[in-house]
């Protein structure tokens, strides 16, 4: 026997030379690498679209601090006395 060969891992192996336990192991292999993948995959997209929501949520309040600036400067514009203003003389 070569040199790393520790022989046949069973003695009822199929017509490839796999054996039943082999065909398990790699059908669990593949299943992992699937779903490791599509981790990845959904993760990237959760990801992104939290970078897109803080993103949306950054404008919003650039706007609304931007709005209550004009506010605030349109007030100061505003004669801060109400009252009507009457012509001295005509009283």
């Amino acid at each position: 026997m070569p040199k790393g060969d520790t022989g046949a891992m069973t003695d009822h192996q199929g017509p490839d030379n796999l054996s039943r336990t082999e065909i398990g192991k790699d059908a669990v292999q593949s299943t992992v690498e699937a779903a490791a993948s599509t981790v990845g995959q959904v993760a990237t997209i959760v990801t992104k679209a939290v970078q897109d929501v803080a993103g949306a949520l950054g404008g919003l309040a650039t706007e609304v601090f931007e709005i209550r600036d004009a506010a605030r400067n349109a007030a100061a514009d505003q004669d801060p006395d109400p009252t009507p203003k009457v012509d001295p003389d005509l009283i």
